[in-house]
């Protein structure tokens, strides 16, 4: 459709009350690429759809933890290193285009590397690198996705990406869609077969929320309007009392506080009325943003600017409902982060961090070689986003203290049946590992040498020495003895 691709103006604020206002939008209208970026620079709630769930899903750090090594300076070193390349933020720009578009993707760009060469990431630490993020208009012609039904790749995302003729190497991109693709179901706004843009479905309402604001401003400019109610001169001396009036309705236009303004006895000067626009319009608006923020599949909370009647701490319908959604987002974001994450650990864990590990820690990573332990590391990396509905700390202390008690006693449960140093030893350690887990109740961290437990012997007892004293010769009485007596001695 013509009213929905730009007319060649770059002013994109006229282009954006143009198009909204044309009688011709319906709901199922299809925006463009150009109305997309349009809604998104310029209308109120654009900007609040693309970018608000991607907003309060990072608004939580990840819980960072890696299971081997020196855990603790390999952690510190990730999430310094997570910060200097800008991850978060590039995950951010990346997931708001392609709710914007529909789809966008993400390049690694390596200085002196051309895009479509295979990069080491064990070299990622030598090397100058920046993320490129990519809207459909960059990426178009390389990613409308095959409709054959018999082909391999039916409705798959290609392995790369191709950016002015320049294709890139599919290790180094990473490419994500709004909603699932549908059989010869075109995006405009994305030029392909693939995902649809968060505008899509809310392309009606979000035109009658413009007209909601030129409601707005009608009432701003007429709420001042005062009507004066002059009694009408009589046609004898219509010249002298038109004069007159004028006078007095310009008394009126410039009085202001603390003035005093004369009028006749039969004069009456009041506001206009509008006091009948009051419940009809703040409805009607309250309702235009809810059927926005069902056609993006999104609360409606985190549109109308509302405060929660609690906070996320007391886990009310509401913020249940938020919190369900935010967890989708992040789970959406995964991959992502999976993508981040890897060239994250090459570029902190590198080999001369691993030679400095070495020397700091030389009982733990003297016989490992570099890879061993970047692999034992990788493996054993962990991030857990936390619980959106925090619990106050009243809360967390009795739910620390059940732990705490489901730990003694699985402590007085198997500690007796285990008898042998190295088990006894694991079952210390997993104490420990449990109580550090605690950090209310125990802000210092238990460490026991598991090593040390497992070869000290304790000291044996006076009553131990005498019972490992070798025992005296049982006597022989009897006939026993007399037979022994007549044996002939050995010679």
């Amino acid at each position: 459709m013509s009213y929905l691709t730009a007319d060649g103006s770059s002013n994109f604020g006229s282009m954006l009350s143009q198009l909204l206002m044309v009688d011709q939008i319906e709901p199922g209208s299809v925006p463009s690429y150009q109305l997309c970026k349009g809604l998104y620079l310029f209308h109120p709630v654009g900007l609040k759809m693309a970018e608000s769930p991607i907003r309060m899903a990072q608004s939580q750090q990840r819980q960072i933890s890696v299971g081997t090594g020196p855990k603790d300076d390999l952690q510190r070193t990730f999430i310094e290193q997570w910060r200097t390349d800008g991850a978060s933020k590039v995950i951010f720009q990346h997931a708001t285009l392609a709710r914007i578009y529909g789809i966008a993707s993400i390049a690694l760009v390596v200085d002196g590397k051309k895009p479509d060469a295979l990069i080491d990431f064990s070299e990622l630490h030598k090397l100058k690198i920046a993320f490129s993020v990519f809207d459909p208009l960059n990426t178009s012609g390389s990613l409308i996705l095959n409709q054959n039904p018999d082909a391999i790749d039916f409705l798959k995302v290609p392995d790369g990406v191709r950016v002015s003729g320049q294709n890139y190497h599919k290790s180094r991109v990473r490419v994500m869609m709004n909603e699932q693709p549908i059989y010869l179901g075109y995006t405009a706004s994305s030029f392909g077969y693939v995902g649809r843009s968060v505008y899509q479905r809310a392309l009606f309402p979000l035109k009658s929320f413009i007209q909601s604001m030129i409601t707005d401003d009608l009432v701003t400019l007429k709420a001042g309007v005062l009507i004066a109610k002059i009694k009408q001169p009589g046609s004898v001396i219509d010249n002298v009392m038109s004069s007159i009036a004028a006078v007095k309705r310009m008394f009126v236009k410039v009085a202001t506080t603390g003035n005093v303004v004369q009028i006749g006895e039969d004069d009456e000067i009041t506001s206009l009325n509008l006091q009948n626009l009051d419940g009809v319009h703040d409805s009607a608006r309250k309702h235009i943003i809810e059927n926005i923020a069902t056609a993006a599949d999104m609360p409606a909370k985190l549109l109308l600017q509302e405060t929660f009647a609690e906070g996320f701490g007391e886990g009310t319908e509401d913020t249940k409902h938020v919190a369900r959604f935010i967890d989708r987002t992040r789970e959406e974001l995964e991959p992502d982060y999976r993508f981040m994450d890897d060239i994250v650990m090459h570029r902190a864990w590198n080999p001369d961090y691993y030679e400095t590990l070495k020397a700091k820690y030389p009982d733990d990573l003297g016989s490992k070689d570099y890879r061993q332990f970047f692999y034992e590391a990788r493996n054993s990396f962990t991030a857990k986003w936390p619980n959106l509905l925090t619990e106050p700390d009243s809360e967390k202390a009795v739910a620390e203290k059940a732990k705490h008690d489901a730990i003694i006693g699985t402590v007085e449960t198997l500690a007796p049946l285990i008898k042998d140093p190295e088990n006894r030893a694991r079952l210390v350690t997993w104490v420990c590992d449990n109580l550090n887990e605690n950090k209310i109740m125990f802000p210092a961290p238990l460490n026991l040498d598991e090593d040390a437990m497992i070869e000290y012997q304790p000291e044996p007892s006076e009553g131990d020495r005498d019972e490992l004293q070798e025992p005296a010769p049982p006597r022989i009485r009897g006939d026993a003895a007399d037979n022994i007596r007549k044996l002939p001695a050995l010679r």
